[in-house]
């Protein structure tokens, strides 16, 4: 005859410590699951076109002091 094992019985506090771990786990689940909801919402940072980008660097040169001649200068650009 085989001999059978006998159940090894978990006591409530065993169990109730599992339990706690998996209400854990679900926490940080929905958690991560909140976090990626509120970031649909979230704003997204617009992309500057290239004559946005072109039209601030302008006006930081001439903020800076620079006439349209010198900055068409610095770039080796020339202009009439």
């Amino acid at each position: 005859m085989a001999e059978t094992q006998k159940r090894v019985r978990r006591t409530v506090e065993e169990r109730a410590a599992e339990l706690d771990k998996k209400i854990q786990a679900h926490k940080e689940a929905i958690k991560l699951l909140e976090e990626k909801k509120a970031e649909l919402f979230r704003p997204r940072k617009r992309r500057r076109t290239e004559a946005e980008i072109n039209k601030e660097l302008i006006a930081r040169a001439k903020k800076a002091g620079l006439s349209s001649k010198e900055i068409a200068e610095r770039l080796g650009v020339e202009i009439d």
